[in-house]
C-alpha cells in the first residue's frame, strides 16, 4: 500500500478516508463499541485489532475522544474494542479483551488526570464527572503511566500507543505542579512505542493502515503528531540537519567566529552533543545519519537549511530539570515551533536516549471533519452503567461541537498545545445534520441546544486571509498584542449557522455556552447583535481574566477597552431586544505577573461595577503552558531568554494565593480578615470601613472571618464550567479536548 510520508509531504496531507477498508469491515458496525466478551461474541469477532483503554466512562458521542476515534478507526474497517476505567491495581481488567491484533491505545481521558483528580490548591476533589453518579477514585494519578504499564504487564510485547491531552501536554520534559518538580516526558516511564499528540485523527488512520499491511511500530517514524524514543543522535536519514538550542548566550568577552559558511560535515552523535556515539538499537536505522554542524555570525546570513529536514535539539531534561533559565528556553522553542506549516522536528535527551517530535498534524479539512462527526454515534452512555447519571454526559447531550482549535495563544490555556491554532470548522450541513439527530434520538430533548460552540464560541471559519502567510506564520497569538491584519474576522457564516439552526423544526431556542472572544465579537457589531437577541439564555460568560495590563500582558490577553465595548455593545442590543440579560465575567487570581496590588485594583474594579463573584479560580500551572514555564522559572518565555532576562512576579506561597482568591471574593467575610492585614501592610488601611470607596468594614460578623486559616470558602452548589484558569473543565467535560 502507498504509505508516503506525511513528514516529507506537509502541504498534501492524504485524505482522512481515502485508505481501503480493513477487511475486518465485512462484520459491519457495532451498536457500542464491546467492552466485553459477551458483547464481542454478539458480534461475531473472535478478537480485537485495536483496544482503547481510558480513564472516562465510556459515551458514545463524538464530544468525547474514545467514541470519536474509536468509531473513526472502525469506518476504516477495524475491530474495535473499549477498556473504560479498569482496575489499575493489577492487570487482570486490561486482558478483558484479549490481546489487540495492532495495538493497545492508551488515554487517561477527556481530561488530565491530575486536574481531574486535584484542585489548584492540590486538594483532592470530591467528584469526578465523567464517572458514573460523579463518584472519585475512579482513575489513578498521571493515568497514561499507569494504564500503559499494565497493557504490557497483561501482553508483553503487544503495541502501546499514548495519546489524548495528558499525553500530549507530557510529551516533553515537563514542569509538573503536583510534585512541584520538573518531571520527564511521559514516553519513558510509560514505555510505550508511540505518543500521538494532538487531534490525533490522522496519524491514528495511517498507523493502524501500516501496521495492519505488516510494518513494525519500531520502523514507523514518520508520522506527523508522533512522539517516539531513539537512540542518541539519530537522524532519520544523511539528508538531515541538526539545529543545537540546548543552551542559551550567556555574557563574556567577544570571540572571533570561523567563517559562517564553512560547513564540516561530522559523523554521528558527536556533531550533535558532543559526546560518544551511541550504538545503533534495532528499529532505529542500520547507518548513522550525518550531522551538519552549522556555525555562523549573527550579522551575517545563515546557510539556508530545508526546514521539513531540520531538528532542533533542546536542552536535555536534566539540563532543564536543574536550570529554570534553560527550561524557560525549551519552552520558548517549543512553542516557536508549533505551526504545522513551518514547525521543525524536535530532539531532547532524557539520560542516554532521545525522546523526538515529528512537527505537528496538519488541521483536518472540513470534509474530513465532517466524516468523522458523520458517524453512527449512540449519542448516550453504554447500556452496562444502567440508570446511572454521568454529570459530563448531562452537561454536553444537547449541545454540538462546531470546530476545534484556538488561536488566542493565552498563556495560561492548554488548548494551543493540544489542539493548535489552526481553526478547523464543520459545515453547515454537518451541525444542522447533528441537531436533526439530537432531536430525533435523544431522549429529553425540549427543543433546547445548549450549545453551539467549542474551544471559542465565536472562531467558527476565521482564519488568515492569506494560506501562505499563515503557513509561515511564527506569532503564538492572532490576537495578542493585538487582533492581526490578516486575521479575517466576518462573523458572516457564524451568524448565517445561527440562523439555519433556530430554523429547524422542533428547535426553540440555541443557546450559546461556550466563552466568548468578546474582542473578535466586537469587530463586527451584525454578530453581538444576533448573538444578545436571540442566543443568551440571561447570561453570558466571557473572560477578561484581569483589569491590569501587568498580569494581561503575561496572559496575552486584551486589554480592558475591548471590555467596555462589548459591554456596551451587550447592554445596547439587549435594550433593543427588550431582554433583561447579564455578563459574567471569569478572573484569575493568582496568575504569574500578577502583584498583590494588581489583585487589589481589580478587587475594587470589581466593587466599583457591582460584580459579587461565586466562583473563583485560582491559576493551576499545567504541563508545557507557557504560564506554567513563568510560574516555575520566574522567567518570561514570550520574550528571548537568556540569564539577565526579567524576573516575573509569581505567587507560590499558600498564603499569597489565598490573598489573591479573596481579593476576587472581597465580598465574602470570611476574607475579611486575611484582606485587612495585607490592606494595612500594602499601606492601604483608608480602604477598610464602611464607605463606598473603601474594600470591606472595619467590623467581623460574629461567626466569620475562618478564610485565614481554611483555604476557600462555601460556595452555591458547582455548575459544571471550564475553569477560567487553565480552559480545562472543572466539573464539566472536556467535550472539546480530545
Amino acid at each position: 500500500m502507498n504509505t508516503q510520508s506525511s513528514r516529507a509531504c506537509p502541504g498534501v496531507p492524504r485524505n482522512l478516508f481515502s485508505y481501503r477498508k480493513y477487511w475486518a469491515s465485512r462484520f459491519g458496525t457495532a451498536p457500542f463499541l464491546p467492552m466485553s466478551r459477551a458483547e464481542m461474541d454478539e458480534l461475531g469477532w473472535d478478537s480485537c485489532d485495536i483496544i482503547l483503554v481510558t480513564g472516562d466512562a465510556y459515551i458514545d458521542h463524538p464530544s468525547f475522544g474514545m467514541a470519536l476515534v474509536g468509531r473513526l478507526l472502525e469506518a476504516q474497517g477495524f475491530r474495535v474494542g473499549i477498556i473504560s476505567q479498569p482496575d489499575w491495581l493489577s492487570a487482570k481488567d486490561f486482558r478483558t479483551l484479549g490481546r489487540p491484533n495492532l495495538f493497545f491505545g492508551v488515554t487517561a481521558g477527556n481530561m488530565d488526570s491530575m486536574v481531574n483528580r486535584y484542585t489548584a490548591d492540590r486538594k483532592p476533589r470530591s467528584d469526578d464527572a465523567y464517572t458514573p453518579n460523579g463518584e472519585p477514585n475512579k482513575r489513578p494519578d498521571r493515568a497514561v503511566v499507569v494504564y500503559a504499564q499494565r497493557c504490557r504487564e497483561a501482553f508483553p510485547g503487544a503495541n502501546v500507543v499514548i495519546g489524548s491531552i495528558e499525553a500530549s501536554l507530557r510529551r516533553i520534559a515537563h514542569y509538573d505542579y503536583w510534585s512541584d518538580k520538573v518531571r520527564r516526558s511521559v514516553l519513558p516511564d510509560s514505555k510505550a512505542d508511540l505518543l500521538i499528540f494532538g487531534s490525533a485523527e490522522r496519524a491514528l488512520v495511517e498507523l493502524a493502515h501500516r501496521l495492519a499491511a505488516g510494518e513494525r511500530i519500531a520502523d514507523i517514524r514518520d508520522l506527523r503528531g508522533t512522539a517516539f524514543m531513539a537512540a542518541r543522535g539519530w537522524l532519520p536519514d544523511s539528508g538531515w540537519a541538526e539545529i543545537d538550542s540546548s543552551a542559551v548566550d550567556t555574557p563574556g568577552p567577544l570571540v572571533r567566529h570561523p567563517d559562517p559558511y564553512a560547513m564540516t560535515a561530522e559523523i554521528g552523535k558527536e556533531a550533535a552533543c558532543g559526546a560518544p556515539p551511541a550504538s545503533p538499537q534495532a528499529g532505529q536505522g542500520e547507518a548513522r545519519a550525518q550531522v551538519i554542524r552549522v556555525e555562523f555570525q549573527s550579522h551575517q546570513r545563515m546557510p539556508k537549511l530545508d526546514r521539513a529536514r531540520t531538528a532542533i535539539r533542546l536542552p536535555a531534561y536534566e539540563q532543564v530539570a536543574a536550570d529554570p533559565v534553560l527550561y524557560a528556553h525549551a519552552s520558548r522553542t517549543f512553542h516557536i515551533e508549533s505551526n504545522p506549516g513551518n514547525a521543525r522536528a524536535l530532539i531532547q535527551a532524557h539520560g542516554e536516549r532521545d525522546v523526538w517530535l515529528n512537527p505537528p498534524p496538519i488541521p483536518l479539512s472540513t470534509p474530513e471533519m465532517d466524516g468523522v462527526f458523520a458517524a453512527p454515534f449512540q449519542r448516550r452512555p453504554h447500556p452496562s452503567y444502567g440508570e446511572a447519571k454521568i454529570p459530563a454526559f448531562e452537561m454536553i447531550r444537547f449541545s454540538i461541537n462546531i470546530m476545534r482549535g484556538c488561536f488566542g495563544g493565552c498563556t495560561f490555556c492548554s488548548i494551543t498545545e493540544h489542539e493548535g491554532r489552526i481553526i478547523q470548522s464543520r459545515s453547515e450541513q454537518s451541525i444542522l445534520h447533528e441537531i436533526e439527530e439530537i432531536r430525533d434520538k435523544t431522549p429529553g430533548f425540549t427543543g433546547v441546544i445548549s450549545d453551539l460552540g467549542g474551544p471559542t464560541a465565536n472562531m467558527y471559519r476565521l482564519a488568515c486571509k492569506d494560506p501562505t502567510i499563515e503557513s509561515s506564520c511564527r506569532r503564538l497569538s492572532c490576537v495578542f498584542p493585538g487582533i492581526c491584519d490578516n486575521l479575517n474576522t466576518d462573523h458572516t457564516p457564524l451568524v448565517q449557522l445561527y440562523r439555519k439552526a433556530r430554523a429547524l423544526p422542533g428547535v426553540k431556542k440555541v443557546l450559546i455556552s461556550s466563552g466568548l472572544r468578546y474582542d473578535l465579537a466586537v469587530r463586527d457589531p451584525q454578530y453581538v447583535k444576533e448573538l444578545v437577541t436571540h442566543h443568551v439564555g440571561g447570561y453570558l460568560k466571557i473572560a477578561p481574566e484581569h483589569t491590569e495590563e501587568g498580569p494581561l500582558a503575561h496572559m496575552m490577553k486584551p486589554g480592558m477597552g475591548s471590555y467596555d465595548q462589548f459591554k456596551a455593545m451587550f447592554e445596547k442590543f439587549s435594550k433593543e431586544a427588550g431582554k433583561e440579560q447579564y455578563l459574567i465575567p471569569y478572573f484569575i487570581a493568582a496568575h504569574p505577573g500578577t502583584t498583590d496590588e494588581d489583585m487589589l485594583n481589580l478587587a475594587l474594579w470589581l466593587k466599583r461595577n457591582g460584580f459579587r463573584l461565586d466562583q473563583v479560580q485560582t491559576f493551576l500551572p499545567t504541563p508545557m503552558a507557557i504560564a506554567a514555564a513563568m510560574y516555575h522559572t520566574r522567567r518570561n518565555p514570550l520574550k528571548k531568554v537568556g540569564r539577565a532576562s526579567e524576573t516575573v512576579e509569581t505567587v507560590r506561597t499558600g498564603r499569597q494565593r489565598r490573598l489573591h482568591k479573596a481579593f476576587l471574593r472581597y465580598h465574602d467575610a470570611n476574607n475579611w480578615p486575611l484582606l485587612r492585614e495585607a490592606l494595612k501592610q500594602m499601606g492601604r488601611a483608608d480602604l477598610i470601613g464602611n464607605g463606598k470607596k473603601q474594600l470591606i468594614p472595619a467590623f467581623q460578623p460574629p461567626g466569620t472571618g475562618l478564610a485565614a486559616r481554611v483555604v476557600g470558602a462555601p460556595h452555591a452548589q458547582r455548575r459544571p464550567t471550564v475553569s477560567a484558569a487553565t480552559r480545562m473543565p472543572t466539573t464539566a467535560p472536556a467535550s472539546r479536548k480530545r
